[in-house]
This record gives C-alpha cells, structure tokens and sequence, in this order.
C-alpha cells in the first residue's frame, strides 16, 4: 500500500495537507492525520472486526489530488510542501523520486530519496492559483519505471494580501436639485484580485468617508443615495463624495481603497422671473423710428438653461398699441419698440404695465412664476420739419393761360410748440425747365413759361417747404399740375393718302375715304367736317379722264373740327389717273403716254446703247496697256535726291580730267563748312561739321571706316542697312561725273559682260550696262 505521508513539522507551519488515499478495490478514500500515520516503509490499516472476522489489508496504489502551499511564503529557506512515499521503499531497493510537469525543478523541487516536495520560490495566487505535476518512482540504478506516473495538484492558498480597486473612478453623478430623500444618485463598484471563495479576502463593505450629511451609501450594493431633504442648485450646485471599499467584511486588519463621486445638482424651475425694480422710467424722442428700441427692462431668474427663459407683455396701461415688447433670446431682456409714431404736441407721456412670464414652469408647483413692472414713458419734444396740409396736391392749369397766372397754393406748418415760419421751394431737379415759380412765403405757384397740352398733359413737380430757423428741417410734397386743353390745333390727314381712278370711271364712283386727326382733346370728342374748295371743283371735275391729258390731280379738302373756336386745315388729296379694266380694276398707271411721242424707235435705243458699251471697251483697253508698261530701272526724277543710284547723262574728258575724281571731294564733297544733311528724313539731331583731312595724303580705308562708323551712330539713321551717299553733286560741288571714270574707249569698244563673271555684287552693275547698249542699238 502506498500512502502520502505528512511529516509534523508541517502542521506547525500551518500548512495544510489533504491526503486522498483511495483503494484500487473499492476507491474508498481514507484521510489521516501525521500523527496517526506510521513512520516505516508501509502503515497498516486496522479494520473493525465484523463476525469475528478480521478484514484483511488490500494492497492499495496511490492516488493523490491535491496539495495547498501558502502564498507570499517569504522565510528564509524553502517551504515544504508535502513528502510522496511508496511500499517499494523498503530499503533495500534503491529508488528515486521523479517530480515532472508545471513548475517541476524551477519552483517546486523533490528529494530523490526521501520524496520530500519544497517550494523553491515565492509564490502568487493572483499570478497563478495552482500547478499540475507529475510524479513517479523509478529505479536510481536503472532509471526503469518501477510504477506508473501518477498526477496531483498543487493549489496556492490565499491570503489577502490585494487591496480593493474602483476601477472606474473617479465617477461623476448628477441628481436634479429638491430631490426626496432616498433617490438614488449612483452606484460605484470595487473589485479584490483575492480569492473570494477562501475566506473573507474578498468580501467587501462600502462606507462614505466624506459626503455627509448630503449623501449615504448602500453598504453592500454601494448605492448612493440622497440623505438630506432640500438640497438647493441655487446655494450649492456641486459636491464631492468620498467612498471607501473595504475587504475582510470591514473588519479590523481588512485592506482599503476609496474614490471620489462628483455629484452635481441639475436645475429645476423652482424660482420664478423678478424684475431688479418695480419701476422703469424712460425718455423717448418723439421722431423716434417706428420699430425702433426706446427702452429696455430685465427679469432676472436665478434658474439656468430653459428654465430661466422668460417672456414679456405689455398686460395693461394707456394706449398699449403704440408700444410692443419683445424679447431679446441672448440678454434675456425685454426690448420696449415703438409701433405708432409718437407726438409730443398730442401726448407728452405714457405709463404701461409690464409682465414677464417663465416658459417653462411646472402648473401643479403651484408657484406664481411671474412677475410684473411699472414703465413711464415721457415723449420728448423735438424740432420737426414742417407738415404738408396734403401730402399730395393737383392743381389744373388751361395751356393758353398768361406767364404769372396763379395756378394754386400749397401750405405747410411747423408742428413744434414755436410754431416756426414756413418757406417754400421748387425742387428745380423735378422743373428742369423752370415752367413754374412758387412764392417763398405764401406757397402760391405761378406759370413762367407757356404751356403746351399736346407735348406735357402733366407737370409733376416737388415742393419743400423748410423752417427759417432751422434750414435742416425740410419736408416735401409732390404737386401734379393738369394742363387743360384748349382748341388751339386744327385737324389734319391722319396720313398722305394717293387714290387711283379709272379712265373710265363712272360718275358717284368712291375712290378714296380719308380721315383726320387732331392733337386736341376736347371733353365731348372729336367731329370733323370735310369739305371741297368750290373754286377747284369747278376745273376739275370732269365726265372723263385720260392720262395722256394729264396723269395726276391734286385735290385740296378741308377738314374743320367742333371746337370753341373752331379750327380747320387745308389738306391735298392727290389721285393719279390709271388705265383700268372693263370691271374696274387698275392696270397700268405708267407714265407710257408722254415717253412714246418722243419719236424714237426700238433700233434707234439698241445703237445708242451699243456705241455705249464700244466706248467702255475701248476705256478699259486703254487702262490696261498703261498698266503692262515696262516702268524704267533708274529714276529721272532730278528732285529725287534720296540714298539711290543717279544718272548722269554727261560725258567728261576722259583720263585727262583730273578734277572729276578728286579724293579730296570723296572724302568731303560738302567741304569743311558744312555737313551732308539726310533727304529721305526729318534729323531730329545736329551734328558738328566732320573733320577732314587734307586732299593730301588720304587713306580711303581709314576714310571710309569713318563714314562707317558715322553711319552706324548716327540716330537719325534708319534701323536697317543701305547704301549711304559719299559724294553728292549740289551747288558748289567740285566731284565730276561718275562718267569720268570710264576708260578713254568708247562704248562701242568697251564690253561689260565681264562684270557678271566677278559674282553676284557686281551682277547688278553688268545688268545696267547691258541695259543702256541694247538701248543704243535699238
């Protein structure tokens, strides 16, 4: 039989060491204590004798489950933890104990031979609460397995070594103010990391360490609660709890943790609008604006948010429509508006009852929440503009009436208590025209200019009338001045009318119907009269009419309308005699009757219009053999003395005239008194006279760089490059004829083709001299 023996050094540790022993026969398990157990290689069991029978020990294998080993065990060598024996230790067969799995040679050691269990470090239950090993008997010899491995526990035991934590402090709460006694505000929770099973380690009790007498707590739920009846927003809005956990059930020697609950007081509508005073006195101009403030009043609520939100009305006084109040959403005030203009002449004050009104309030409070003031308004007298009797004034004006001729009056008064003069005014921006003039102290207006009823029926004008002690008081009125009409325009054709009549027309035929218009407009309407000069019906009328007599009639009507007095006009109906058909319907109102007896014939008009057309081919033959005319090379034009080649059609005398080609002339041909001035533009420099060498002793190189060089400053030059004159032949000119350059041969004997051979700069040149011998043989 195989037991696990405790040693008693073991109990005076308060170690405990359950040993679970159980049969393979029947798994009864059989618990004992050290002190009952046998020391020696086997403990044999006693049975109770049954029927004279004694039972017989059983050979039983062991099977433990589980050992405890105290944590945070901190003594000075390690801690035993419990010893594992076997039958087969009898001594003389050498065995060894084999401890094997969770922690097995790091944090729990066995002794080979005596099977004793240490605990080698210091141990954790928060860390790891227990460790699943193995043990085994082998041989120390061989190391063969002498039984099989067998597994047991190894639990660490508690102690309450872990304070309580409020992992979710510090907490925050609200409760609305006025609250019962009992209401719940919050619940906080701590937590221990100890074993809650083992003992009391973990049990935990709630108390408030600061709070009172404003709040209590639930010991074991830590609910917190309201303990104090009329708890106020308005005196104290906020409070800071302190909770305490507390483990071992609160008993002394248990581990502690606190936290903090801020609790705030939310607002209720316990406290209604009041007015800072009973009575509100304000000074109001009387021109003041309509809509415009006058004044403001103030309810003050000692509640927050909506609950302080009022709203004010004008609940009584005399004439409550001239002022309204609204309320001001940001200040909370009440805004006294003007709805009616004010007239300090009419009403000089006004006292009204204010009222200002909670917009949320609980009914069943019970509670007024409201309140109400007194405001006395006193209008203030200003300087007013004059007044107009009308705002607007018509006055009527007949077109033909007399310059000065009184049209009407308008008036204005001052409605201050002064009662200052009036002086009145056109505003000549609305009388462009200064038609009308207006006395500055009686508002009479007069015409200045004659009127016209056809071109203006109305006259709109703007009269200001302004105080003489106050010019900046100005009022204005609009004045629609009517010209009434006159029968001052006669009637006339509504449009030139041209009627047709038939050679054969019949007498009574209707050849045309005329109208009339007139510029007038009398009240009962317009009747015209329309009539014919006798004189001209008596040259006129006719039974027939030819075109070939005379084409065209002119008939004069007079038209007479039924105005006082009446007016008529002379007006030319013309009607142009046509040929017509036998039903009367026009055909040809030509000219053909005058245009035949010309006397001339169809052939006479074809060869007048083909000497025509022969003059206009010849013209434009003309034109272009002028236009194809080869224009000549070189330019005759003796005053064209500009940067080009001139011909020169004299001759000099050959190799003897020595004067022609000076150098001294193609350094300076101007000479020293003067400068060669540029023909083809206007200088907008002078220049001093160039400098010039002696006819001696010229280096043309040394000349013509510094023409070159003048040329290029020059500013009057053009920007692109040309050919510059060095020698010009004017009044006074000592150069020669570039003829003289010539050789003694004549032309006949001189060939200048070879001046083509010497390239493209000297092309030019040949092709001119060629030129002038074709010229010659031609």
């Amino acid at each position: 039989t195989r037991l696990y023996h405790i040693t008693p050094d073991v109990w005076t540790s308060l170690l405990l060491v359950w040993i679970t022993c159980v049969p393979y026969t029947s798994m009864t398990p059989i618990i004992s204590q050290s002190k009952s157990l046998q020391t020696g290689s086997t403990a044999l069991l006693r049975g109770l004798v049954e029927g004279q029978r004694i039972l017989s020990r059983a050979k039983r294998g062991w099977v433990w489950n589980q050992m405890f080993v105290l944590e945070e065990f901190s003594g000075p060598d390690p801690i035993l933890v419990g010893r594992l024996h076997t039958d087969l230790d009898v001594g003389s067969t050498p065995i060894k104990y084999v401890l094997a799995g969770e922690g097995a040679g790091t944090i729990f050691a066995i002794n080979e031979i005596t099977g004793d269990i240490h605990a080698m470090k210091r141990l954790d239950r928060e860390e790891k609460a227990e460790y699943t090993l193995t043990a085994q008997v082998t041989n120390r010899d061989t190391d063969q397995p002498l039984e099989p491995p067998s597994e047991f526990i190894i639990k660490v035991q508690d102690i309450n070594d872990n304070p309580p934590q409020f992992v979710e402090g510090p907490y925050r709460a609200s409760v609305p103010e006025m609250s019962q006694v009992g209401t719940s505000v919050t619940r906080v929770t701590a937590t221990d990391a100890d074993d809650p099973v083992y003992g009391n380690s973990a049990k935990l009790v709630y108390s408030i360490l600061e709070g009172q007498p404003y709040f209590s707590i639930d010991p074991n739920t830590a609910i917190i609660k309201i303990a104090l009846h009329g708890m106020d927003r308005e005196m104290r809005e906020e409070y800071l709890v302190v909770i305490q956990a507390k483990d071992m059930g609160g008993h002394m020697g248990g581990l502690s943790g606190t936290t903090t609950v801020t609790v705030t007081l939310t607002d209720v509508n316990d406290n209604p609008p009041k007015f800072s005073k009973s009575l509100y006195e304000f000074v109001i101009p009387e021109e003041l604006g309509i809509g415009k403030p006058g004044g403001k009043v103030k309810a003050n609520d000692r509640d927050i948010g909506e609950n302080a939100k009022s709203t004010y009305n004008i609940i009584d006084g005399d004439e409550k429509d001239v002022f309204e109040i609204t309320t001001d959403a940001q200040t909370q005030e009440g805004i006294l508006r003007l709805k009616k203009p004010l007239n300090f002449e009419t009403k000089k004050s006004y006292t009204l009852k204010v009222e200002a009104a909670n917009i949320r309030f609980d009914p069943n409070s019970g509670a007024p929440f409201k309140d109400t003031a007194t405001v006395k308004i006193a209008v203030e007298d200003s300087d007013e503009p004059p007044i107009f009797s009308k705002p607007t004034f018509v006055l009527q004006v007949n077109e033909n009436a007399p310059i000065n001729t009184v049209i009407g009056t308008v008036t204005a008064r001052d409605p201050d208590v002064t009662g200052s003069l009036v002086r009145y005014f056109i505003d000549r921006h609305t009388d462009l025209e200064r038609q009308f003039n207006i006395n500055v102290d009686d508002g009479k207006i007069t015409l200045a200019k004659p009127l016209d009823r056809e071109t203006d029926m109305w006259h709109n004008i703007t009269v200001t009338a302004t105080e003489i002690r106050n010019h900046s008081q100005i009022s204005r009125a609009i004045v629609a001045i009517r010209v009434l009409d006159i029968n001052d325009n006669a009637p006339e054709f509504a449009t030139e009318y041209e009627a047709f009549l038939c050679e054969n027309g019949k007498p009574g035929q209707v050849i045309q119907t005329v109208s009339a218009v007139d510029k007038d407009d009398p009240i009962q309407g317009h009747y015209f009269e329309y009539r014919l000069i006798p004189e001209i019906m008596t040259k006129i009328l006719h039974d027939t009419f030819r075109r070939q007599k005379q084409e065209m009639y002119f008939l004069p009507i007079i038209v007479t309308d039924n105005g006082t007095p009446p007016m008529s006009s002379t007006n030319t109906l013309t009607i142009r005699v046509c040929g017509c058909s036998r039903e009367g319907i026009v055909q040809s109102c030509n000219v053909e009757a005058y245009v035949l007896p010309i006397g001339l014939s169809m052939g006479a008009l074809i060869a007048i219009l083909a000497c025509i057309i022969l003059l206009l081919v010849i013209v434009v033959l003309f034109v272009t053999l002028r236009r194809h005319k080869n224009k000549p090379l070189i330019i005759k034009d003796d005053e064209d003395v500009r940067e080009n080649i001139i011909r020169y059609d004299d001759e000099g005398g050959g190799e003897e005239d020595t004067e022609a080609f000076d150098i001294a002339t193609l350094q300076n041909p101007d000479g020293i008194n003067g400068y060669l001035p540029r023909k083809d533009i206007k200088p907008d420099l002078q220049f001093m006279p160039r400098q010039s060498g002696g006819p001696n002793g010229v280096d043309v190189d040394e000349f013509i760089n510094v023409r070159l060089h003048e040329a290029d400053n020059d500013p009057t030059a053009p920007p692109y490059d040309s050919i510059q004159i060095y020698g010009y032949e004017g009044r006074g000119s000592i150069a020669g004829s570039l003829s003289s350059l010539e050789t003694a041969s004549s032309d006949s004997d001189q060939n200048y083709d070879y001046l083509r051979e010497w390239g493209p700069r000297f092309r030019r040149l040949g092709e001119l001299y060629s030129v002038g011998e074709s010229d010659k043989e031609t």
